[in-house]
Order: structure tokens, then sequence, then C-alpha cells
């Protein structure tokens, strides 16, 4: 996960009210908000449907879920993670995804369609463009949303591991303060017809206070022991034969690492790891943060 590095000087109130009125977009019209909804409702149908036609879904821990603004962490194994998510969570509030890593979401099958469904919260991983995600993600909490995030920040195998997590959840969760809910996603590394995806709600982390390093560094670890424990009773399923049909719908979209899928194994953990940093305290105005390598 890119870092900001340097943090900027701390902005007075009316400076940061003028910074947003210059790159905040002007609010859509009726029309616009109108084709939005549709095409939000669309989509979360769609993933409704596709998911329970296809898998056995079981839910665990929906009632956790807060009724306002929240930040959702969650485990990355498979490009189907969102659109599990999407076909079990509620659809108020609504739901958005931080990230992916992109330049350009025009390009690409899978680009174009989360654009075209509203959802994505895409960024470059530069310092004034994680700046202007930040400021999204304010404004998606503000306005009564939920964002999840998969929050180590890339994709990996292994039902039962984490890697360490990225600072950008317990940053936004802690800079809007916003509960940080860990949901655990399980089913998804190996996909076949029928097989049981689990989803599973964690306790809401409250959050309160500055987003300085050390605040960032403690949620991130608790937020890592919440997770793991959700995760660490699913056994690795049977993988498909290669080349199969079903081997290859699971690797359709996953972005794997040099060295492929043995290469995202996490370490079995005997310890809360460290969250992923690089020692310096994310700027008053941006996160060292990170999205999935791979939405859906």
């Amino acid at each position: 996960m890119p870092s900001l590095g340097v943090a900027e000087p701390v902005a007075s109130g009316d400076e940061r009210v003028r910074r947003r009125s210059r790159t905040a977009p002007p609010p859509p019209g009726p029309v616009a908000r109108t084709r939005q909804l549709l095409r939000y409702g669309l989509a979360m149908l769609f993933a409704w449907l596709a998911v329970r036609a296809l898998f056995r879904v079981r839910v665990e821990g929906r009632d956790r879920l807060p009724a306002g603004p929240a930040l959702l962490c969650f485990n990355h194994q498979s490009w189907t993670d969102p659109f599990v998510l999407m076909a079990t969570l509620p659809w108020r509030p609504r739901l958005y995804f931080f990230g992916p890593k992109e330049s350009d979401m025009s390009k690409g099958a899978r680009n174009r369609v989360m654009s075209w469904t509203g959802t994505a919260i895409p960024f470059r991983p530069t310092k004034d463009d994680l700046i202007e995600a930040t400021r999204k993600v304010e404004r998606v909490f503000e306005q009564g949303g939920v964002v999840a995030i998969a929050g180590e920040g890339r994709i990996h195998a292994g039902e039962r591991e984490l890697f360490p997590l990225d600072e950008g959840a317990a940053f936004f969760a802690l800079r809007s303060r916003v509960p940080l809910v860990p949901v655990a996603i399980n089913g998804t590394s190996w996909l076949a017809f029928g097989r049981t995806i689990r989803v599973r709600v964690g306790e809401p982390i409250p959050t309160g206070g500055r987003p300085n390093h050390e605040a960032v560094e403690a949620l991130s670890s608790r937020a890592w022991t919440a997770l793991h424990e959700l995760v660490n009773d699913y056994p690795d399923p049977v993988p498909p034969a290669p080349g199969s049909r079903w081997y290859r719908f699971t690797e359709t979209f996953n972005e794997w690492p040099a060295g492929g899928r043995e290469a995202a194994r996490p370490p079995a953990a005997a310890a809360v790891p460290e969250p992923a940093s690089t020692g310096t305290e994310p700027a008053p105005d941006g996160p060292a943060s990170g999205g999935p390598e791979s939405s859906g």
C-alpha cells in the first residue's frame, strides 16, 4: 500500500473548506441521481441473483452491521469478493468499494462495469490523488453511505490466513469517526458450483481521537485480530482440476503477484503482525491507504 510519506502542515478549518469546494464536483441533477440509483439497484440485484444461482450462501452476524455510516474491512481471496458482499449486505446504507488502483476506469471491461455501477472509489497511488480519494471517502460517509475496503490491500491465497492490514482502513475510520467492522469472506479461494460461501460479520470497533500514527497502528492491529478470529476456522477447499471450467472461472480476473498463487499465501501467523507502514505518520489530508488489487 503506498504511503504519503511526509506529513503536510495542518490547514485551518476555513482553508480546508476552500480546498474541498475547489475539488468537489457539482452535485448531480435529478436525472443523474435517478440514473445512479437505478444502476446501483440493478447492480445489487444482479449480484444477488448471480451469487445465489451459483453458490450456497451463509451470512452470520448481519445484525451487527451499523444502521448508519461505517467502514467494512474484509479479507480478499478472489475477484468475486465484492460481488459476494453486494449479494449479502443490505442495499441501504448505500455500499461503495475503495479501489481499484487505476488511473483510467474507462479501460478494461471490469473497470467499465465498476464505473457504470457507481460503487467504486478508484484512486491512483500518488500523493495528490490519495488526498482527493480521502475526500471522496469522507463525502460517502457524510451522505450516510458505507465504504468496504480489502484491508490487506492485495489478494491472497488461503482461507484461514491474512497479510498484515494496510493503514488505509484504520485511517479512514478514525478520520471520519465511523465504526470499523471486520467482515470475513470464506469459500472464494476456489470456486465450484453449489459450494458454500460464508460471510461472517464481526463486532463493530468504535473509533475516536486523532488519526495519528499510534492510533492508526493500534486500530489496524485490533482489526487484524478480529478479522483473523473470523476466518481461522474455515478449511481450504479442494481446488478444481487444472484447466477445468471452474479452475478457469476462479482465476479469470485474479491478479496474482510474481510467483503466482503460492507466492500470495500469507505465512501462518503466531502473533498479531505490525500493520503495513513506512513508519511515517499519515498526513492530515490523506492516508497511507490501499484498496483491492482486483475488486470485481
